[in-house]
This record gives C-alpha cells, sequence and structure tokens, in this order.
C-alpha cells in the first residue's frame, strides 16, 4: 500500500496557466495546499480573448497564500514568446527553479467552419497551441538541466473526438495531444515527463457553448454520442485537480506521454491512435479495388459521426429500399 504524503508537493514550483478562474484555478489552490509555491498566471481576458483584469490572477494567489501556502501572480500573455519567457523567469527568480508546467490556459472563438474568419482561427490557435509551446520550450530548458520536471497540458475531447463549431479549439487540442506524446519522447531521458489531460467539467467556456451547437451534437448518432452532449450537466471543475496535481508529484515518474479523461470522479486513460484494422496487397491498390474492399474490411460497423440526412440524394450512397 502506498504510504500517504501530506505535502507530496512540497518545495517544488509550478506554474499553472490560465489559473484565475475554472479548472486553472482549482489546480493551482490544491497544488499550494499539497505543498507547492505556485505561480497564478491569468492576464483575466474574456472568454473572446479581448479585454484584460489583473484581479483573478491575484485573487487566487492571495487565497493561496492566506490558507498557509505560497503563490505569486503573472499576467503575461502566452500567446506570445514574450510571455512564456518571463513566466518562467518570474517562476526561477522567485522560487530557484521550475518544477511543472500546466497549461491550462485557453479562449473560445466557437463558429462553423463555414462561418469562420482566419482571425477567429489563430487566435484561438495562438492561445491554445502556440501558448503551449511559449511555455513548454523555456521551461523544458530549465527542466532539462535539472534533470526533473513535469508538464502537464490540457487537451479536450473536441480535439480528440471533435465537436460541432470548434475546428479551431479542435485543432489546437489534437495538436496538444500531439505534443504531449513527442515532448515525452523529447524530456523522458532527462527525468522529465510529458502528460496531458482532456477535462469534463462545467466552466465559463462550458456554459458559452452555443444552443445551436448543443442541439447538434445531441442529434449525432447514439453510437458516437457522449453524456455531456445529450445531458450537459458538467462535474464542478474541483474534480480535474487532484489527477493534474498527482501527475506533478515524484510518484509519476514513469507515467509519460499519456492523454487522461477526467470527468468526476471517472478518470479514463484515452485509447491511443493506433493501426486497428489492416488491408495489405504485395504492390500498390487500384482504387477500384479499393472501392471493393473498404467498405467491408476498414469500414463495417464503423458509425460516421456526422452523417448526412436520410433524404438527402447523395452520388455514391446506396437507394434506401421503399
Amino acid at each position: 500500500m502506498t504510504t500517504p504524503l501530506a505535502r507530496p508537493l512540497a518545495g517544488r514550483s509550478i506554474i499553472i496557466t490560465g489559473s484565475g478562474r475554472g479548472i486553472g484555478s482549482e489546480i493551482a489552490k490544491l497544488a499550494g495546499s499539497l505543498g507547492a509555491h505556485v505561480l497564478v498566471n491569468d492576464p483575466g481576458v474574456n472568454l473572446d480573448g479581448s479585454g484584460g483584469d489583473s484581479g483573478p490572477a491575484q485573487t487566487i494567489a492571495n487565497e493561496i497564500i492566506a490558507a498557509g501556502g505560497s503563490a505569486a501572480a503573472n499576467l503575461d500573455s502566452i500567446a506570445t514568446e514574450e510571455g512564456g519567457e518571463n513566466l518562467i523567469r518570474q517562476c526561477l527568480d522567485s522560487w530557484g527553479r521550475v518544477d511543472g508546467v500546466v497549461h491550462v490556459a485557453g479562449i473560445l472563438r466557437d463558429r462553423m467552419i463555414f462561418n469562420m474568419s482566419e482571425q477567429e482561427w489563430d487566435e484561438v490557435i495562438a492561445v491554445h497551441l502556440t501558448g503551449y509551446f511559449n511555455v513548454a520550450k523555456p521551461a523544458s530548458i530549465v527542466m532539462r538541466q535539472q534533470r526533473f520536471g513535469r508538464v502537464v497540458a490540457f487537451s479536450s475531447s473536441s480535439g480528440l473526438t471533435g465537436n460541432a463549431g470548434q475546428a479551431n479549439y479542435g485543432a489546437a487540442k489534437a495538436g496538444i495531444a500531439g505534443g504531449v506524446r513527442c515532448l515525452a519522447r523529447d524530456l523522458g531521458r532527462y527525468g522529465v515527463t510529458s502528460n496531458g489531460i482532456a477535462p469534463t467539467a462545467g466552466t465559463r467556456m462550458t456554459q458559452s457553448i452555443p444552443e445551436s451547437a448543443q442541439q447538434l451534437r445531441a442529434a449525432a448518432p447514439a453510437a458516437v454520442q457522449r453524456a455531456e452532449d445529450v445531458e450537459p450537466q458538467y462535474p464542478e471543475p474541483r474534480f480535474v485537480a487532484p489527477m493534474a496535481c498527482y501527475l506533478l508529484t515524484d510518484q509519476a515518474w514513469n507515467i509519460n506521454g499519456k492523454i487522461f479523461y477526467v470527468a468526476g470522479g471517472q478518470v479514463s486513460l484515452a485509447y491511443e491512435e493506433v493501426a486497428d484494422r489492416t488491408i495489405a496487397k504485395a504492390g500498390m491498390w487500384t482504387v477500384d479495388e479499393l472501392r471493393a474492399v473498404v467498405p467491408q474490411r476498414l469500414m463495417a460497423g464503423v458509425i460516421n459521426p456526422a452523417p448526412p440526412p436520410a433524404n438527402l440524394d447523395l452520388p455514391g450512397r446506396p437507394a434506401i429500399a421503399s
């Protein structure tokens, strides 16, 4: 049986992006209670990335300190290289080390792809995916020298399985999942781990999902529906914090390159994208051969997550028997 540790993060210096509110704030407060020095990063922007407010980050830092912990606020935008480097520098100046980075920060610009502007695409990618790079890169330099570190990045079911109206957000979150796996291979030899979490929790983001998008998700085939699509009763953000903090501990030294779904009291290891069904032949397939074999061998029983309506006359679609 594992011996309990009252403060398993004692003395560790942890940076948490987007931690002025929601899931990030819960991770920050729990990490502080577990003994970590916590750098609370949040520029206090609106959901779409506009505005700015020092209140959220400073409030969470004050709560951690009032509870007997160690914390400081940071207002840098991680969408810029300078912002990410400032984060690392402040952590080093304050506590001499960077032991962990948790990347939660994000914004939304939900829109169907045919209505999405390039700016709406770029701004979401900048905070989620480029922001991940802007923090993980300078942190990795320090962690490699220390021969110790933890990087935990937040992905999403939008990136792993898809959601209507979130092509920009989903692409960023899928990119983060890929980054998690690649960083694990880059940094594992130096005692640094890289893992990801795809959370289900009630936050400002989930509350902002348009009714039209919720209806589209609820109308998906039953075989590919998720519980939150049918009845969007989201667990509280605090339920996500323990798994994130566990991945920061010394005891998680051999967990690397993995994505975990966390929803309420349920934690699941994500199934990785590996080859499942295979067709093979000596030489090159022809298109005619693939037309015959793919439906029977690769796609038999596989559900289309967003099939066209039955009354749409599509070329190649088998006629529906009357």
